[in-house]
């Protein structure tokens, strides 16, 4: 990227995980950035551009995925380990607990708030490409069952929100990382060639 598209996508970023903006406006991230409104529409020509670049910085710096390249690894323990990054920032028992607490008090409202379900749906579609793309890796290397993609990337995600909410649930006995390895182990079975 050249220095000013760095500093637009920096701008909304920042705007975005300031939670100042779940949608940033034009003139908000052309101010920030300390351009015009012409020169971020000359590198954005449209919000959703913007937005999805933003999405996808945010996936990258919060779940870094350069092992998923390095073929020096079984296909099924780099996938592994990207779906197991998804799950870090949620954190363990009452930690995990918290943070649903936490991200359900923000989306109190979602309903009436059309902007917070746009952001969502944003958001919804950073995870579902992040995971798309490190199957599209895996299945350049013939590792991916054959198989409707979206449906793969969908379950992929549906196991992970699943543990993510047995590690907050009490009567789960807190999960422990054998069982999610486990889980985790069986649903990327499911996706991969045998």
């Amino acid at each position: 990227m050249n220095d000013t598209r760095d500093r637009i996508v920096a701008a909304a970023t920042a705007i975005v995980v300031e939670g100042l903006e779940t949608r940033p406006s034009v003139r908000a991230v052309a101010a920030r950035a300390g351009v015009g409104a012409s020169t971020l529409r000359h590198h954005f020509p449209t919000q959703r551009e913007l937005l999805e670049t933003v999405w996808e910085k945010m996936f990258s710096d919060q779940y870094p995925d350069e092992r998923i390249h390095d073929t020096s690894v079984p296909a099924r323990e780099r996938l592994l380990e990207c779906l197991m990054n998804l799950l870090t920032p949620i954190g363990e028992g009452g930690q995990a607990r918290e943070f649903w607490v936490q991200l359900l008090r923000s989306f109190e409202g979602i309903v009436s708030n059309t902007r917070t379900k746009s952001a969502l749906a944003d958001f919804s579609r950073g995870a579902d490409a992040r995971v798309e793309s490190w199957l599209d890796v895996l299945s350049a290397e013939g590792a991916v069952a054959p198989g409707d993609r979206s449906r793969q990337v969908l379950f992929l995600l549906t196991v992970i929100d699943g543990v993510a909410i047995g590690r907050a649930m009490p009567a789960s006995g807190d999960l422990d990382r054998a069982r999610e390895r486990g889980v985790l182990e069986d649903a990327i079975d499911a996706v991969l060639t045998p």
